[in-house]
C-alpha cells in the first residue's frame, strides 16, 4: 500500500499493541538534546518523555504498563513506564511534570491537563510517539474531540511525533485514520489526509454461541434470572469466565444472584466504574494472577485489557451493536491464534433476534462503530481556556491549531470567534457579570486566564463525562443493632473502609434503615454527612439495587436493520429457539410480522383504554422521541392520548379516544401522523415545552466551564448546579438565543437524547408502508411494550415475580 502524500508526522493506524509499542530501541538512542528553555517555575529534568500512550480506560492503562514492565525488567533497560489516570496520587502527578518517564500511559483527561500547564511546550518537545489505543471507543464521543483538540496541540509542541492508532473494531478505515493526522487548511473544501493503514490478519474466527435455554424464556425483562443456574454452570466447567451486562445495577444484581447459588465456592468478583480503585485494581491483579473463576463486569473491562488466561466470555442481554460485542468476545482467549469463545444469553425473546443477528455479523466480521462525529463547541471553550491556562494565545494562531484536528476541520471563523468572546465574556447576555469573564487579551492582543482562580477551577473541572454528583460510600459500624430494620439517631463512627462511589439522586430517595446493594454486599443507610454516605452491614435480601446512570448503550442501526430483515425471512426463522418461532408464527396468525421497509400499527382496546402499538425497531432513544412527537398530534386529533412508553424495538401510546375507529373512518390519518414534518414546529414546541433541553444545557454549562461543579476543596451540589443553570438557560433564551452553549446543546440534544437523524431516517423509510391492524386485544409482538407500563420501581426476586404474574395475563389474552 502506497503511502498518502503528507507530513512527515504522518503515521500508521492498525497493527498490533506489541508491535507498536516495541520503542525500546529508540528510547535507549534518543536524538540529539535540543536546547530548551522551560517556561515554569523552575523546572529541572533528567530525562525526556519518548512516548505518550493513550488509552479510553483507566484498567486499559495499568493493564498496558503491567505488561512493559515485566520485559523491561527481565531485559534490565533502563526504560521507565508509568501511568498517569485520576487514580494517581497527586504528588506523583506533579513529580511527572518534573521528571517525566520514557513512556507514559494516559487518559485524554490527563493530557488536557498536562497540556494546560505553562511548561507544556517543554515537558512535550521531546515527544517522538503517540499510541491511541482502541481508537475507535475514543473518537466518537466528546472524549474524542478533547483529545483531537490535545493532539492538535501536540502537533504544534512535537511536530516530528508520530501518532499511531489500534483498533480491532473499525467500520471505516479511511475515515479512522484522518484522526492520526493534522488535516490541512483546505479541510473545509474537501482536501483530507490520512494515517497510512496497516490491516492485521491470521486471527482464528471466534466462537460465539446463543444459549438455548431449558428455561421459559420470559416476554419482557432484563435480568436473564431464568438463566441463572445455566450461567452458573458455565463458569463452574470453564477456567475463568467473564461476565459482562450493560449497567452497572445489573452487575450488582448479578452478581448477589451468583453468590446467592455458589455452593461450590467459586472465586467470583464484581468490576465496576462506580467501585473504590483499590478494589478495582485488587479484581484486575486477581485476574492476572489468574485467581478468579469468574468476574461481572459492565463496559469497564470491554476494551483491550489482556487477560490470556480467559476462556469463556458471557454477554447477558442484547449486545446492542455487533463492534461492541467483538470487543467483548476478544477478552477470551485473548492471543491470535486462539479462537475467542463466546455465549450470549438473551433476557428475552425479542433480544434472541438480536443476539441471533449480531452472531451473523460477527461471523461476516461486519462492524457497526459510528462515524467521525463533528466537533462540540462546548469541548472547544473548555479547550480555549485549557490553552489560555497554559501558553498565552494568539486568536489566529488558535484557529488554524484547532482546525488541524479532524472533528474541527470544517470549523468556521465566526463560531470559533464566538466560542472565544464566550470564554472571554459568557457571550452578550451575560457579559455584564464578572464572574463570566474567564480570559483576557494583553497589549499584544494574546489571550490567557483572568486571574489564578481561573486556572485552579479549570483543573478541577476538565473533561467532558458529566454524571449525577457522587457520593463517597463508607463502611461502619451499625448504630442501630444488627436485625433493628431503622438506624438510632446516636452517634456514627466517621472513617470506614471506602467501598467506592455512588449517585447523589439515589441516596436522597432513601431513609436512615434502608438497604441496597452495593460493591456486592447488601448495606444498610445509616447517616449522610456532607459527601460521605455512611453504611453499615445488613442481611436483607429484598435490598434495593443502585440504579446507576452510566452504561447503557443504545441499538445500533445496523442491527436494528438486521433483526428487521430476520423477521422478514421467514426460511431464517429456523436457527431461531423453538419458543421463539412459536411467538413469531403466532404473531403472524393474530396480525402480522412487519416486512424490512414497513410499519405496523396495531390497535385494541384493553380495560377500557385503547391502545396504539407500532414496532420501527430503532432504538429506545429514537423511540422516545417519537413518542413525545406522536401524542402531541394525537392530542390535536382529540383522541385524548394519556401516555405512552418505548423499548429498544416498539412504542405504545394508550388514550381514552377509540384510536381503532377513528383509523377506520378516517378521523386519524396514519401517513399524516408519520409525516417528516414532525421534526418541525411539533419538535421546536415540545422543546421548547420540556426540561430535556435544560438537562442538556446543564451537560454543556459544566463542559465549557461556565459553571464550575469543583472548586478547591468545595463541590456544587446537585441542586446548586441544577439552579444555576437553569437559571442561566431561562436567560439566555430570553435574551441572547442563538448563543453558542444553547447551540451546542440543540446539537446534543439532536445526535444523542433525540436521535433525530434516526429517526428522521426511519419516517422516510416507511412513507407510503404503513400497514393498520385492527385488533380484539394485544398481539403477541406487543406484550414485551405492554409489560412496560407502569412498571413500579421494585427490583430483585419481586420484580421478576410481579412481572411473570402480568406477562401470563397478558399471553393468555394475546394467545386467546
Amino acid at each position: 500500500m502506497q503511502p498518502p502524500v503528507s507530513p512527515p508526522r504522518a503515521a500508521r493506524a492498525g497493527g498490533g499493541a506489541q508491535e507498536a509499542l516495541a520503542l525500546g530501541e529508540e528510547i535507549l538512542a534518543p536524538p540529539p538534546r535540543r536546547e530548551l528553555i522551560s517556561t515554569g517555575r523552575g523546572v529541572a529534568r533528567s530525562r525526556e518523555l519518548h512516548t505518550l500512550y493513550i488509552s479510553p480506560l483507566k484498567a486499559l492503562a495499568v493493564d498496558i504498563a503491567r505488561n512493559l514492565e515485566a520485559p523491561i525488567a527481565e531485559m534490565g533497560l533502563p526504560i521507565k513506564v508509568e501511568t498517569r489516570t485520576g487514580d494517581t496520587p497527586v504528588s506523583r502527578r506533579q513529580r511527572q511534570r518534573r521528571y517525566p518517564p520514557d513512556i507514559l500511559l494516559t487518559t485524554p483527561e490527563q493530557l488536557a491537563l498536562l497540556l494546560s500547564s505553562d511548561d507544556a511546550p517543554f515537558l512535550f518537545a521531546s515527544l517522538r510517539r503517540i499510541v491511541l489505543d482502541e481508537l475507535h471507543a475514543l473518537v466518537t464521543s466528546k472524549r474524542g474531540d478533547l483529545l483531537s483538540l490535545g493532539l492538535a496541540r501536540l502537533w504544534q509542541l512535537a511536530p516530528d511525533a508520530r501518532a499511531i492508532g489500534l483498533s480491532a473494531t473499525v467500520a471505516e478505515p479511511d475515515e479512522l485514520a484522518r484522526f492520526l493526522v493534522p488535516q490541512p487548511r483546505g479541510s473545509s473544501q474537501g482536501l483530507r489526509t490520512g494515517a497510512d493503514i496497516v490491516f492485521g490478519g491470521g486471527a482464528a474466527p471466534p466462537i460465539v454461541e446463543m444459549l438455548d435455554t431449558r428455561e421459559r424464556l420470559p416476554w419482557a425483562g432484563h435480568t436473564a434470572r431464568h438463566a441463572l443456574g445455566e450461567i452458573y454452570e458455565l463458569i463452574k466447567v470453564n477456567k475463568t469466565t467473564l461476565v459482562f451486562v450493560n449497567t452497572r445495577s445489573q452487575a450488582e444484581m448479578l452478581f448477589q444472584d451468583l453468590w446467592r447459588i455458589n455452593d461450590d465456592g467459586l472465586a467470583i468478583a464484581l468490576h465496576h466504574g462506580s467501585l473504590d480503585v483499590a478494589q478495582r485494581r485488587k479484581v484486575e491483579d486477581a485476574m492476572a494472577a489468574g485467581k478468579l473463576r469468574g468476574v461481572v463486569c459492565t463496559s469497564s473491562l470491554d476494551l483491550g485489557v489482556d487477560w490470556g488466561d480467559v476462556d469463556l466470555v458471557i454477554n447477558i442481554g442484547a449486545p446492542k451493536g455487533a463492534s461492541r460485542l467483538m470487543q467483548r468476545i476478544g477478552r477470551a482467549n485473548h492471543r491470535i491464534d486462539e479462537a475467542s469463545r463466546a455465549v450470549l444469553v438473551p433476557a428475552n425473546r425479542f433480544e434472541v433476534l438480536e443476539c441471533r443477528v449480531a452472531i451473523d455479523a460477527i461471523a461476516e466480521n461486519a462492524q457497526d462503530t459510528p462515524p467521525l462525529r463533528t466537533g462540540a463547541l462546548d469541548v472547544l471553550a473548555q479547550h480555549v481556556l485549557g490553552r489560555a491556562c497554559g501558553e498565552p494565545f494568539l486568536s489566529d494562531e488558535l484557529y488554524d491549531e484547532v482546525r488541524t484536528a479532524v472533528p474541527y476541520a470544517r470549523l468556521s471563523r465566526s463560531d470559533f470567534d464566538d466560542v472565544v468572546e464566550f470564554v472571554a465574556t459568557g457571550g452578550y447576555a451575560l457579559k455584564t457579570y464578572e464572574r463570566f469573564a474567564r480570559i483576557r487579551q494583553d497589549k499584544q492582543g494574546r489571550w490567557r486566564v483572568a486571574n489564578p482562580r481561573v486556572r485552579q477551577s479549570y483543573r478541577l473541572n476538565v473533561g467532558t463525562i458529566v454524571e449525577d454528583a457522587m457520593l463517597k460510600v463508607r463502611l461502619v459500624r451499625s448504630r442501630g443493632g444488627q436485625g433493628q430494620n431503622k438506624g438510632s439517631t446516636g452517634a456514627i463512627a466517621r472513617g470506614g473502609r471506602m467501598l467506592g462511589e455512588i449517585e447523589e439522586y439515589f441516596i436522597e430517595g432513601l431513609v436512615v434503615g434502608d438497604t441496597f446493594v452495593f460493591g456486592g454486599e447488601v448495606v444498610r443507610y445509616e447517616a449522610l454527612v456532607e459527601d460521605q454516605v455512611y453504611v453499615s452491614r445488613a442481611d436483607d435480601k429484598d435490598a434495593k439495587v443502585p440504579s446507576y446512570m452510566g452504561g447503557k448503550f443504545p441499538l445500533s442501526t445496523y442491527l436494528a436493520e438486521r433483526v428487521r430483515k430476520l423477521l422478514d425471512d421467514r426460511r431464517a426463522w429456523g436457527a431461531l429457539p423453538e419458543q421463539v418461532r412459536d411467538w413469531l408464527m403466532l404473531q403472524r396468525d393474530v396480525s402480522l410480522v412487519p416486512g424490512t421497509r414497513e410499519l405496523l400499527v396495531e390497535t385494541f382496546p384493553r380495560a377500557s383504554k385503547h391502545y396504539f402499538v407500532c414496532y420501527p425497531f430503532e432504538g429506545r432513544l429514537a423511540h422516545q422521541t417519537l413518542g413525545m412527537l406522536l401524542t402531541r398530534r394525537l392530542e390535536r386529533a382529540r383522541a385524548r392520548p394519556l401516555g405512552f412508553v418505548a423499548n429498544e424495538y416498539a412504542l405504545a401510546v394508550w388514550a381514552i379516544g377509540d384510536l381503532s375507529s377513528m383509523i377506520r373512518h378516517g378521523m386519524l390519518d396514519l401517513d399524516a401522523l408519520f409525516d417528516p414534518d414532525m421534526l418541525g414546529d411539533d419538535l421546536e414546541a415540545w422543546l421548547a415545552e420540556s426540561a430535556l433541553m435544560k438537562r442538556t444545557f446543564r451537560a454543556c454549562a459544566l463542559i465549557s466551564g461556565l459553571i464550575a461543579r469543583r472548586f478547591t476543596d468545595e463541590e456544587k451540589t446537585r441542586r446548586q448546579v441544577l439552579f444555576s443553570t437553569d437559571l442561566i438557560y431561562d436567560v439566555l433564551r430570553k435574551h441572547q438565543s442563538d448563543h453558542v452553549l444553547l447551540r451546542a446543546a440543540r446539537a446534543d440534544a439532536a445526535t444523542g437524547l433525540l436521535d433525530l437523524r434516526r429517526l428522521g431516517d426511519m419516517l422516510s423509510r416507511i412513507r407510503g408502508r404503513i400497514t393498520h391492524r385492527e385488533l380484539d386485544h394485544v398481539s403477541p409482538l406487543a406484550v414485551p411494550v405492554m409489560l412496560e407500563i407502569g412498571r413500579e420501581q421494585v427490583y430483585g426476586e419481586a420484580a421478576d415475580e410481579l412481572l411473570a404474574e402480568a406477562a401470563d395475563e397478558l399471553v393468555k389474552e394475546a394467545m386467546s
